[in-house]
């Protein structure tokens, strides 16, 4: 399983920004995660491989949207009304060992990561 995330960019507090997590290989649950200077990785949402089921932690709630596109076999989030706060690397895994699966050991493939910076 290969994994590649695209779409992070330099925005201002309060734009939107859609990521791409593009896999190729086998189906499977994926998630995206961030990493921010300094800072332990952290879960943010995932799905299933069905993408009818999800799975977000409590701070992105209402923000943050994570779906599939299971003919291009890709995964989105779509991020709206970002904050500094949001600034980090986000990447994308799959395969996790269970559901949900919110740390960083339990998901078996990764990406390169995309960088995404909010502006104040």
């Amino acid at each position: 399983v290969r994994l590649e995330e695209s779409g992070g960019a330099l925005v201002q507090t309060g734009a939107s920004l859609r990521l791409t997590c593009t896999a190729t290989g086998e189906t499977f649950d994926v998630a995206w995660f961030r990493q921010a200077p300094g800072k332990e990785r952290e879960f943010v949402a995932c799905v299933n491989w069905r993408g009818d089921l999800t799975f977000y932690v409590d701070f992105i709630k209402g923000r943050f949207a994570i779906s599939r596109d299971s003919a291009k076999n890709t995964v989105h989030l779509q991020m709206n009304t970002l904050k500094p706060e949001d600034t980090a690397i986000y990447y994308c895994a799959a395969a996790p060992s269970r559901w949900p699966a919110t740390s960083s050991s339990e998901w078996q493939f990764w990406g390169q990561g995309t960088q995404v910076t909010v502006s104040s």
